[in-house]
């Protein structure tokens, strides 16, 4: 195939996308300038604002834009669902994994909808910034974000003039961000994304109501957890670094979790089982550890799997967490996630779900570029 004919395929396919949220506006002009948006934001703008969006689309100012992400009349949780149908289409595996992590986005001043001082894990300490939960899907074909939340402080859901200032829906809850991370695996379930597994860090790990909801569904997990966060196994608690501190020397395993950006990420692995007190026989309970061969530095994870899954199998779920991570970094390079200029609530919902969408075009077709051979070799795609 010529590199026309896949320019011209690739257009063909965005027009088809374009059809799939259309319905989902009241009127054309919106639908319009949210086609030319979701191109800008996959266009090589160096600055994927109102205004550079603008000009990109052709038009005089940034005012149709902002209108778009503000006051114009559309659905932007139906545009979630299409995203997540065609992510699942495109994507979807038997073998899938969902995802939980977080992201921050710096800000400046005190006004931006759940702005405050925070840990930011882009910057890696206390920052001014907004903290957005997000769910990605990963499989084999490749990666992508299928859902978002905006994390909420505290101090502002008590702030009911803020809350208004900001637009923020009435009567909004505090949620957590493990709380937020369950809402929107629930609605993965619901909506039906194939998905064996899910993972994360130990935010979501360490939250044991989040871990009991999802064996109450049935649901398997590779999640990490803080060494001092206490396990059972029969009728006792015991914390993970106590735990793994009674590993034998031959317990460890040298076993690659996936593909980095300089090769395999290797490290040493050990599974210690946690039987509880009338478990099923079909299930494993199971503590599982990571030693960095650099300096052996040791990470843990709590494993809810199916009897007899092997070790490589848990390593490998364990590894999947990486896949957000590269999704947040092409988000942010390369399809403007963090490119924002909206204060309030609806606005930052809006930009960010075509921001996501905009990332899984570029995921499936570069996968689908990559698959024209019609060979079945595993391949990162979302990179």
């Amino acid at each position: 195939m010529s590199e026309i004919e896949t320019v011209e395929g690739w257009a063909s396919e965005l027009k088809v996308l374009g059809s799939r949220i259309g319905r989902r506006f009241e009127r054309s002009e919106p639908r319009e300038r949210a086609i030319a948006y979701l191109k800008g934001l996959m266009s090589d703008v160096h600055r994927k604002n109102g205004w550079q969006l603008a000009e990109q689309a052709g038009e005089a100012t940034p005012d149709g834009m902002q209108r778009l992400l503000s006051t114009a009349v559309w659905d932007v949780e139906g545009v979630r669902d299409d995203l997540r149908d065609y992510v699942v289409e495109t994507l979807g595996s038997e073998h899938g994994v969902l995802v939980l992590d977080e992201s921050g986005f710096l800000k400046k001043g005190t006004h931006s909808v759940g702005v405050k001082r925070q840990y930011s894990g882009t910057a890696g300490r206390v920052e001014n910034c907004q903290v957005g939960v997000f769910l990605g899907y990963a499989s084999e074909k490749g990666q992508a974000l299928i859902d978002r939340a905006l994390y909420l402080p505290q101090e502002w859901v008590a702030d009911a003039e803020r809350c208004r200032e900001a637009k923020i829906p009435e009567d909004m809850p505090f949620a957590t961000k493990p709380e937020l991370g369950r809402q929107m695996l629930g609605c993965a379930f619901a909506a039906g994304v194939p998905a064996r597994w899910v993972t994360g860090d130990s935010i979501y790990g360490g939250d044991r109501r989040l871990r009991l909801w999802l064996e109450e569904q049935g649901r398997w997990f590779v999640l990490g957890i803080r060494k001092d966060d206490p396990l059972w196994s029969g009728f006792y608690q015991r914390r993970a670094d106590a735990r793994a501190a009674a590993l034998p020397g031959d317990a460890w395993q040298r076993l690659s979790c996936g593909a980095g950006a300089k090769g395999p990420r290797v490290y040493d692995w050990a599974l210690l089982l946690l039987p509880r007190w009338g478990q099923s026989a079909d299930v494993l309970h199971a503590l599982l550890v990571r030693r960095s061969v650099a300096d052996g530095e040791l990470g843990y994870f709590v494993v809810f799997a199916p009897a007899g899954t092997s070790l490589q199998t848990l390593v490998t779920i364990a590894g999947m967490r990486w896949t957000i991570e590269e999704c947040f970094e092409v988000g942010k390079n390369e399809t403007g996630l963090d490119e924002y200029e909206v204060r309030h609530w609806l606005g930052w919902y809006r930009h960010i779900t075509l921001s996501m969408l905009a990332l899984a075009f570029l995921s499936t077709t570069r996968c689908q570029a990559l698959h024209l051979d019609g060979t079945k070799k595993q391949v990162a795609c979302g990179g």
